[in-house]
């Protein structure tokens, strides 16, 4: 346990260097973003300066920031208003997630669905693209235009892929990962390259700096699923079981699928088939988990991207945003903050 707290608290400061390190962009990011949300109409503002009260880490927008400043971008505010525009983005998929998902709950407060309602939240998502695609066209750059576009894209249809295959206890994992790379890791390494594209970097270190991103999410990605289902989850200070209640399959189990006789499968199947799903329930997968080391098996999986995102950043000389991005790849098993 010593170690887990020790690693812990080795990716937190990872984190919070890499804001220390852009701090005074974050803020003009964050200023962006509250002007560019300004609108004449009063439902819309009351809606947007609720969701920016919420806040959230802005890791997207660190990224973004980060990797500019890895490139050598110095002058110039491209950086901070393209980091606006991936946050605008993220924001705008986490309020349609909300309302596809019954969400009632995000970053300890009431969602905008559940505060307002689900109509009045996609348009508000909406307006948030909106207002993103405003920014890449102020910025003029095509391939920016072109990244950030395919992205939004490919977001939308990763939701339409997870809900096709929703309540399938016996899902690939290769759909599981088409997923979560089109639903998380695809902004990711739009944010990463973004940050090479306005830095005019070599293509090199824009496909370095993609590939990193891609693989950092899909590390982000499979952490969280699995701490959901992590006993000792007091430690990150995560609710645990959201994902379970809400009826969601991810890698935790499609991999206990996997390794089940045939009664534990049709049990299985039983209570993923429920409409709603009990504590019982929960308590009966965790003893199955704790049984088949399914939490051990995702974080070697994990931890198989965290080594791919880690060695793509050789292609650039040593630094200190460098380390930061290389202590980054492991930030995403630390959940208390």
């Amino acid at each position: 346990m010593g170690t887990v707290v020790q690693l812990k608290n080795q990716i937190n400061d990872s984190y919070f260097q890499l804001r220390e390190s852009v701090e005074e962009k974050l803020i003009l990011t964050e200023e962006k973003i509250k002007a560019k949300l300004v609108s004449d109409v009063q439902q819309v503002q009351k809606m947007t300066d609720y969701h920016i009260e919420t806040g959230g880490k802005r890791l997207r927008a660190l990224l973004t920031l980060g990797s500019a400043k890895l490139c050598g971008y110095s002058k110039g505010s491209r950086d901070i208003n393209l980091a606006a525009c991936v946050e605008l983005i993220h924001s705008a998929t986490l309020m349609h997630d909300d309302v596809i998902d019954e969400g009632k709950v995000r970053r300890g407060k009431e969602t905008l669905n559940k505060v307002w309602n689900n109509h009045s939240s996609v348009l508000i998502g909406d307006y948030l693209l909106s207002r993103c695609f405003e920014i890449m066209v102020e910025d003029g750059n095509l391939e920016v235009l072109k990244l950030l576009s395919s992205t939004s894209s490919k977001i939308a249809q990763g939701e339409v892929l997870q809900l096709q295959h929703k309540g399938e206890v016996d899902m690939l994992e290769e759909t599981y990962l088409k997923i979560i790379s089109a639903k998380t890791a695809e902004l990711f390494a739009a944010a990463t390259k973004v940050g090479a594209i306005l830095s005019d970097a070599k293509n090199k270190e824009k496909d370095a700096l993609e590939f990193y991103g891609k693989n950092l999410g899909l590390t982000f990605q499979i952490a969280d699923d699995t701490l959901d289902y992590n006993s000792e989850l007091k430690l990150f200070g995560k609710k645990i079981g959201q994902d379970f209640f809400e009826g969601k399959i991810t890698l935790p189990i499609i991999l206990l699928f996997q390794k089940l006789d045939h009664k534990e499968k049709m049990n299985l199947i039983k209570i993923f088939n429920k409409e709603i799903r009990t504590k019982e329930d929960f308590n009966n997968i965790i003893t199955l988990i704790n049984k088949y080391k399914i939490i051990k098996e995702c974080f070697q999986k994990a931890k198989h991207y965290i080594n791919l995102a880690s060695n793509s950043l050789s292609v650039f000389n040593d630094s200190k945003v460098k380390d930061i991005f290389k202590n980054l790849t492991s930030f995403s098993l630390s959940r208390n903050f």
